[in-house]
């Protein structure tokens, strides 16, 4: 079985602590004792660490401890991710008021992340914004692929015209 990158927003860090909610808490803790054998990597972002320093104690120093206990590895939110995070906020794909919930998306994009693991059925995991992400991921692509083609040309009538 192939392992897969998982991007773990604050949600699932969250649910471990989540006595209101015994079902998910047992399968959230179940995941982190599966993880090993499952995932090539754990990783989060600088907006899960804002995220969790905003958490009020005691639970702000539990789920410190938890991050730190599962060492997962931490991506930066670039000016790549803030601007795919714009993209999807203008697009309409998630709404200004759940920027945290497009950034959590966009890292996970651009460092080519397999899998989200979340408990957020409203933005992060829902259907309809899987397939605009993929939308606009595919309009990315494309217009990628014509500038490099642009270039490809480019390229070509220069050296023609050396000649």
């Amino acid at each position: 079985m192939k392992k897969i990158k998982c991007y773990l927003d604050t949600t699932i860090f969250n649910f471990v602590f989540a006595d209101g909610d015994p079902e998910k808490k047992e399968i959230t803790i179940k995941f982190f004792n599966d993880m090993p054998s499952i995932t090539e990597g754990l990783y989060i972002s600088d907006e899960v660490i804002r995220e969790i320093s905003r958490a009020p104690e005691p639970k702000k120093t539990q789920l410190e401890d938890l991050i730190r206990k599962t060492n997962p590895l931490l991506l930066d939110i670039d000016l790549e991710t803030v601007e795919l995070a714009e993209r999807y906020i203008k697009e309409g794909i998630i709404p200004e008021k759940y920027r945290s919930d497009a950034l959590h998306i966009a890292v996970s994009v651009i460092n080519g992340i397999d899998v989200i693991v979340s408990w957020n059925f409203e933005h992060i995991v829902k259907l309809k914004t899987r397939v605009m992400v993929d939308g606009v991921a595919c309009c990315i692509a494309a217009a990628n692929q014509a500038l490099d083609m642009n270039a490809d040309h480019r390229t070509l009538f220069q050296t023609d015209c050396d000649l």
